[in-house]
């Protein structure tokens, strides 16, 4: 069974499926794999969180009339003390067997916890690349405008000059100590796939030039610009 035929089940068909399953040495491996799928996992997790909420009340109540009844049994003397010692042995096997369902539950359930966090980082890496990418092609579509400005020779305005700032102000985390690397730091060496001023001499101190004339903004305003980051790779969280 696939992961799609399993999440079309209705939740008792899929509660049985799940409880066949939780014991790994006799599990189906394509049928695990199906009920840990990112689209499976959610649900498999809130249906086997009730059976252990299920079995764990039944283990309360067997064990509340096993003692009413052996209180009934002694009230009644030597026979009802024989009847409870007949019945002793078939009642501990049944609670045997109950309690370690429900501990298989529990290592199942614990199992199925660590799944939903392996995909919560998978999820988040994705996610952080994303941004990181978002990022790039920002800071691409920024050194682009800027070429722009220096190969056609015209004046940059105040927000022109603004906007290239942020390239020498927001940073991403690089390398393996993480450390703050400018957006014109990694389009030089990572990101760059064009030249912003072609290769002529001109062109390139035109883009120095107009980079570095403009007057520095006010600190008031920018004294707190944010710096970009990219999610590191963590243990979740989540669940």
């Amino acid at each position: 069974m696939d992961a799609q035929d399993l999440a079309q089940l209705a939740d008792k068909e899929f509660e049985q499926i799940l409880t066949s399953n939780i014991h790994p040495p006799t599990r189906d491996a394509r049928t695990w794999a199906a009920i840990t799928h990112p689209d499976n996992l959610p649900r498999a997790r809130k249906i086997l969180t009730h059976v252990h909420e299920r079995t764990a009340s039944v283990l309360r109540r067997r064990k509340t009339e096993r003692e009413e009844f052996r209180i009934e049994c002694f009230a009644r003397g030597e026979p009802g003390k024989r009847e409870w010692f007949a019945t002793r042995a078939e009642f501990e096997s049944l609670r045997r067997r109950t309690a370690n369902f429900h501990q298989r539950v529990q290592r199942a359930i614990s199992e199925l916890g660590q799944e939903q966090r392996n995909v919560n980082r998978a999820q988040s890496l994705n996610s952080g690349q994303q941004s990181r990418e978002t990022l790039r092609e920002l800071a691409v579509a920024v050194q682009r405008h800027q070429a722009v400005h220096a190969r056609n020779g015209g004046g940059a305005e105040p927000a022109d000059h603004e906007l290239w700032r942020h390239l020498d102000r927001l940073t991403v985390p690089t390398g393996p100590g993480q450390d703050p690397t400018t957006l014109r730091t990694m389009l030089s060496i990572y990101w760059t796939d064009m030249h912003p001023v072609a290769d002529d001499p001109e062109y390139r101190t035109r883009a120095e030039h107009i980079a570095h004339s403009a007057p520095a903004a006010p600190s008031a305003t920018h004294c707190c610009v944010p710096q970009a980051r990219r999610v590191h790779d963590r243990e979740d969280r989540a669940t």
